[in-house]
């Protein structure tokens, strides 16, 4: 439950304790506008806890993936077929727009989910080009699987959360990263289960 604190006009957080109070970043951001009154600090608040928020997510999601035997990079290909739906079918250049990565990075995660049967490649007559790169009926296997345990248990990390909470942070963090890669002149993210629905 989010509750005022001092100064007014804050969020509660909630302490390693488990009670309502300060916490470790509030406690930064009062030792500086203490020491340095002039220094903004208000930007502590919101990007120290994004940083923190981002590396327990990351770190949680690499843990995640590793007990479900798949990674990022071959989770990023396989969602990326699967939401683009039937035929379930791109060529390497889409992939690699879509993913956000060079032509060179498509190739070597196509291989390694060809290989392991999760896609099927149609190359051209010399064998030296893919044409497409097609999901397999165990790529949709796997996929299903993985989005469905992977978003389970990231959507229970935040179930503290009331839905309202969610969709106000959600709408926070579009306006948030919208204005960043305006300013710093920052493409798209690409659009990877979990952290890029």
């Amino acid at each position: 439950m989010f509750r005022p604190k001092h100064p007014p006009g804050r969020l509660d957080q909630v302490n390693s304790a488990g009670e309502p109070g300060f916490d470790a970043v509030d406690a930064i951001e009062h030792a500086w506008r203490r020491e340095r009154p002039a220094t903004p600090v208000r930007s502590i608040g919101v990007i120290s806890r994004i940083w923190h928020a981002a590396k327990l997510l990351g770190d949680e999601r690499r843990r995640t993936l590793a007990a479900l035997g798949v990674d990022q990079a071959t989770l990023d290909l396989l969602s990326t077929l699967r939401r683009a739906g039937p035929p379930y079918r791109m060529t390497p250049a889409q992939l690699a727009g879509a993913c956000l990565v060079s032509a060179g990075a498509i190739t070597q995660r196509v291989a390694r989910a060809e290989a392991a049967g999760l896609v099927s490649a149609e190359r051209t007559a010399s064998g030296r080009r893919t044409r497409h790169v097609t999901l397999t009926d165990e790529g949709h296997r796997v996929i299903e699987g993985t989005v469905d345990r992977l978003l389970g248990h990231e959507q229970d990390l935040i179930d503290h959360l009331t839905d309202e909470q969610q969709e106000l942070l959600a709408d926070l963090l579009r306006v948030l990263l919208g204005g960043l890669r305006a300013r710093l002149g920052a493409p798209d993210e690409p659009g990877q289960v979990g952290d890029q629905r």
